[in-house]
């Protein structure tokens, strides 16, 4: 069987999950992310699991986000709007969707596993991601772990600290319970502390839990494959997550995260189940009205 994943330095598997790394893959040989093969997994994909938004910037680089809806445009359609506007369309659970690749992320991960000692991850949820060559994405960060894959084209990306001045704990619990989306505050100023990497195809990066990101495409159509991925000690933070935020909505002390051991967390993840299943906290971000179709050049522009 033919590698996926390049071998990993020893900086590589030492760094990897506690600062930023990149390394090589192979993944856009396979021929599943060609424009043929988008345009026919773009017209057999569930329409409820099509992410697209378009995003608009300020001065300082702060976004808002306008969500849109594919329309009755066929695949290949779909992908020509993609290239030529500023859009970026998602497709959610390609692990289970795109049967092809199913068994190329598991490869790709066990060879990671292999090479990153104590890496067992849980779960696997694939993000397949196409981007106009202006597209950029706000200042984020995601509440699992993740591998970003580049496949096609080529994006600039800055990585943060886990820290409070650029990730707040009371950020993250607000994220676990779904009281704001994953875009945070940011100021151009914050760029200064950032790791930044231009990513070419059969790049991957990868970067600690909960480190905020932003990403800018380098005038080119992009196509990438961001994995989200469990493993139990990031299932037990986020948990512990959620739970603290409950716990501050009461007027309880809350520790800082970094000093809350993972025997802490794991109570707090366990309470956190508890928590869920009395709904005690609305989800503020349900339903994001869809403002324009692929297509709609007036309204996306």
């Amino acid at each position: 069987m033919t590698r996926l994943v390049a071998p990993w330095s020893d900086d590589q598997a030492r760094n990897f999950r506690k600062s930023p790394i990149t390394f090589r893959h192979n993944l856009a040989e396979s021929g599943l992310f060609d424009d043929d093969a988008l345009a026919q997994l773009l017209d057999a994909y569930p329409a409820e699991l099509y992410d697209i938004n378009l995003f608009d910037f300020d001065a300082e680089g702060q976004a808002t986000m306008r969500t849109g809806a594919r329309g009755r445009l066929p695949g290949r359609e779909v992908l020509e709007g993609v290239k030529e506007g500023r859009i970026w369309v998602q497709l959610r659970r390609a692990e289970a969707w795109y049967p092809a690749l199913t068994p190329l992320m598991k490869q790709a991960f066990g060879e990671i596993a292999g090479e990153a000692r104590g890496f067992s991850p849980v779960q696997l949820n694939g993000q397949l991601i196409m981007s106009a060559p202006g597209a950029k994405v706000p200042f984020h960060a995601d509440a699992p772990g993740v591998i970003l894959f580049h496949l096609r084209g080529r994006k600039r990306i800055w990585i943060y600290p886990v820290d409070e001045a650029h990730m707040p704990q009371q950020g993250m619990e607000n994220i676990m319970l779904k009281q704001q989306t994953e875009d945070l505050p940011y100021r151009r100023d914050m760029d200064a502390a950032a790791a930044v990497f231009d990513l070419e195809p059969g790049m991957a990066a990868s970067w600690p839990l909960h480190a905020p990101h932003r990403i800018e495409n380098l005038g080119t159509f992009n196509v990438s494959l961001s994995v989200d991925y469990q493993t139990w000690g990031s299932r037990l933070t986020n948990g512990a997550h959620f739970a603290n935020g409950v716990l501050r909505r009461w007027g309880l002390p809350v520790a800082a995260m970094d000093k809350t051991s993972m025997a802490a967390r794991a109570g707090l993840w366990a309470a956190s189940l508890g928590l869920k299943r009395l709904r005690l906290v609305e989800d503020r971000i349900k339903g994001f009205e869809r403002s324009f179709e692929i297509g709609d050049t007036q309204k996306a522009a």
